[in-house]
């Protein structure tokens, strides 16, 4: 039986430790590495065993009882919590690390809702038991109060447990009852329960030591199931790419169903070689089948492209800042601007942003820290010396009504118009695309090629040039010529159409949120809240707890995003902070944005909202407010919902 177990843990908690031990006790390593002294098998970039932390995700297999398993080792640190959120859609169960000393922190109760998002059963280990100041008791404690009720401590195996189980299902409870403890029926309940997520079985150790290690694996045999067939059809899902030492593109995917080959196609592409990897060594194999983590070269997949009919949660986790990039300019902005590209698909959270009429590169990022690791990798791999300017937050825009626009673009021997109407989402949903076109009108061809340069490129707003989200493109009508039009003509139109749609609208700005809680001594109430009420924040009534308080709410992350110091001061120490992206929502200042990011919207060329048509065998532009006027098609509104 195939498995695939995720190792996830706030940073420092000790889960690259416990990844290690796993590996060394199953066999695979004839000693385990130590992240201290740069040797961990699964940390082996060398930027990872300079800093001493887990920046990419790493993937080993071994073997227990009768079952393979696919281990993956997450980054912890919160800058890279967007690649650790990437194997979540390929885990069919997770290992929930918490230290014992430090207890759960912020970042362990973001993981766990993730958790809950992706539905992983979940087992813990309760990690740091040698060290001074652990405490299993108050750590399960804190699990059960700010987690999960549903936590059991089986140390001690189900026998001593047997009531507390029992207790959780009605018939185990009527078994036990009349016929006492059996092993085989609670196993397999315990295995029911933990596969619908209604236990979370925990295990306490000390992962340096080796401690607990062996008992976790063999909770990993009689505790989780799969159910992977090799005769479903094929089914698969890219879940990290990475390039190897000659430049070429790997593509790690979980097949959920059927088998690949070797020189099997995939979306036009033939597989090269399936590789199966352990750490940075890897074996080639003939074929892969599902259940299996294995990695593809020869094919164009990106992290999160899905093969067959399976379905993946969209991410949570996205980068709420930009920083500009700064680089010598004796070096030539697309060389710099390659190098980025191929981060970008390793990394598909930053975002490269170009604003060639600045010369200028943009990128989206989760921090300092990522951004820190991105300039000494640039380095390292291309030799291209790169820094950053200071952080700012990533404001999107949206419509806040339904408005329409055109796009004509017919230089000599070029033709294309598109119109469209632009419908305002709810919040979180993106850009999306539908017709309402006829295929009597424009061939279905074309209008597939209009879909797909609506989201070949990340169309700005029109306030402030941000990037547009939360709008449905609708195709009212197209027109293409027999013989002058290609593929690249209806990518100029289809741009123009939105674009001319924007500069009628009603623009919104938008700005990513905080969803926090905060558990402050009670003496901290008031000086609390009223930096909350200062920061824009919204927040429900405290809640007291013992000698403290809890505070939940929603805030702008630009008003929370420094705060934590301060707020450590005001606390001194004993306060915990914990913050969760909770989507974009209307700017809580917006004048203040506007003046801050001047924006003259006909002079970015790059976004033009103007047409340009032919005239005595020469084309000519058309300014945006006139183009409706000169367009060719008619277009009947009777079809779309304005």
């Amino acid at each position: 039986m195939n498995k695939t177990v995720g190792i996830l843990a706030h940073v420092d908690a000790g889960k690259t430790t416990l990844s290690e031990q796993i590996l060394y006790r199953s066999g695979v390593l004839r000693e385990a590495g130590r992240v201290d002294t740069g040797s961990a098998h699964l940390d082996f970039d060398t930027l990872e065993r300079r800093r001493g932390i887990t920046i990419y995700s790493g993937v080993a297999s071994f073997r227990s009882g009768e079952h393979t398993y696919y281990l993956i080792d997450t980054p912890g640190h919160v800058d890279f919590s967007a690649e650790m959120e990437r194997t979540l859609s390929v885990l069919d169960f997770a290992v929930l690390v918490v230290s014992c000393v430090e207890g759960v922190q912020a970042h362990t109760e973001v993981i766990w809702k993730l958790l809950e998002t992706y539905r992983v059963p979940t087992l813990f280990f309760l990690n740091k038991t040698d060290r001074v100041g652990a405490d299993v008791d108050r750590t399960l404690s804190q699990i059960r109060a700010h987690l999960t009720g549903d936590a059991v401590l089986l140390d001690e195996g189900m026998l001593s447990e047997a009531e507390e189980l029992a207790s959780r299902d009605e018939s185990l409870l009527e078994f036990y009852l009349s016929e006492g403890f059996d092993e085989t029926r609670f196993r397999k309940t315990v295995s029911d329960m933990t596969e619908r997520r209604r236990l979370f079985p925990c295990f306490s150790g000390a992962a340096l030591q080796g401690e607990g290690v062996l008992r976790l694996i063999d909770a990993f045999d009689r505790f989780t199931d799969t159910r992977y067939s090799a005769e479903a059809p094929l089914s698969a899902v890219c879940w990290k790419v990475s390039h190897d030492k000659s430049g070429g593109k790997v593509c790690f995917v979980k097949l959920t169903g059927g088998v690949l080959h070797v020189k099997d196609v995939i979306k036009e592409d033939k597989i090269h070689e399936i590789r199966l990897y352990n750490g940075q060594k890897y074996i080639q194999c003939a074929a892969a089948e599902a259940g299996q983590i294995c990695a593809l070269t020869g094919v164009d997949l990106h992290a999160g492209d899905v093969l067959g009919d399976m379905q993946t949660v969209s991410p949570t986790i996205v980068p709420l800042l930009l920083s500009t990039v700064l680089f010598d300019r004796d070096v030539p902005i697309q060389t710099v601007l390659s190098a980025l590209r191929t981060v970008e698909q390793e990394e598909p959270e930053i975002q490269v942003h170009t604003i060639p009429s600045a010369q200028k590169i943009q990128i989206s990022t989760m921090g300092e820290i990522q951004l820190e690791v991105l300039r000494e990798h640039v380095q390292e791999r291309f030799g291209i010396e790169i820094s950053f300017g200071e952080c700012e937050i990533l404001y999107r825009e949206t419509i806040q009504k339904s408005v329409t626009g055109c796009g004509h673009f017919e230089p000599l021997r070029h033709y294309a118009e598109v119109h469209v109407l632009l419908r305002p989402l709810p919040r979180g949903s993106g850009i999306r695309f539908s017709s309402a076109c006829s295929t009597d009108v424009l061939r279905t061809n074309w209008q597939r090629l209009i879909e797909t340069h609506v989201f070949e490129k990340q169309h700005v707003g029109a306030m402030c040039g941000f990037p547009l989200t939360d709008v449905e493109v609708v195709l009212l009508a197209g027109r293409a010529h027999e013989k002058h039009t290609e593929g690249g003509d209806f990518r100029q139109a289809t741009y123009r159409a939105i674009r001319n749609a924007l500069f009628s609208a009603e623009m919104l700005l938008l700005e990513p949120y905080y969803r926090y809680s905060v558990r402050v001594p009670s003496s901290c109430v008031g000086r609390v809240l009223s930096d909350l009420e200062q920061m824009s924040a919204t927040y429900d009534a405290p809640l007291t707890d013992g000698e403290d308080a809890m505070i939940c709410g929603r805030c702008p992350v630009s008003e929370m995003l420094r705060y934590k110091p301060l707020f450590t001061a005001l606390t001194k120490g004993r306060g915990v902070l914990s913050v969760q992206y909770d989507g974009y929502d209307r700017c809580h200042d917006p004048h203040v944005v506007t003046e801050k990011y001047p924006y003259d919207r006909e002079a970015d060329t790059e976004n033009t909202a103007d047409s340009v048509f032919c005239s005595h065998g020469a084309g000519y532009t058309v300014k945006w407010n006139e183009a409706p006027s000169h367009m060719h098609c008619t277009v009947n509104m009777k079809n779309a919902e304005v």
